[in-house]
């Protein structure tokens, strides 16, 4: 590797990973910088679970607590990379079937 130019600093590895149970909004289920963004990267490629680099939603994601579900300002950006996810693993994730609203009505009595 080359070392980067003078005046520069160098970039710390960032990382967070997430979960979804397709019922909640995804939440956070590991952050880190330096040698901990290193072990959740390695552990995902272990276990071929997909990685995305965006230096960007890592920050926003990084200031979320632990076990927290991502904000609803987040969705689109995070549904982005759950497309992205889909797109890999060859996921056709359709969308689901509209309950008629005089069915929806009956369970809200």
């Amino acid at each position: 590797m080359s070392e980067p130019p003078k005046g520069s600093t160098p970039r710390t590895a960032k990382a967070v990973a997430l979960s979804w149970d397709r019922q909640n909004a995804p939440r956070i289920t590991a952050t880190g910088t330096g040698l901990t963004a290193e072990q959740i990267l390695k552990v995902a490629e272990e276990h071929d679970i997909p990685l995305r680099a965006d230096p960007v939603l890592v920050e926003a994601l990084a200031q979320i607590p632990l076990g927290a579900e991502i904000p609803r300002a987040l969705y689109v950006a995070v549904a982005e990379v759950l497309a992205f996810v889909f797109m890999l693993e060859g996921i056709d994730p359709r969308v689901p079937t509209l309950i008629p609203a005089e069915r929806n009505e009956r369970r809200a009595e």
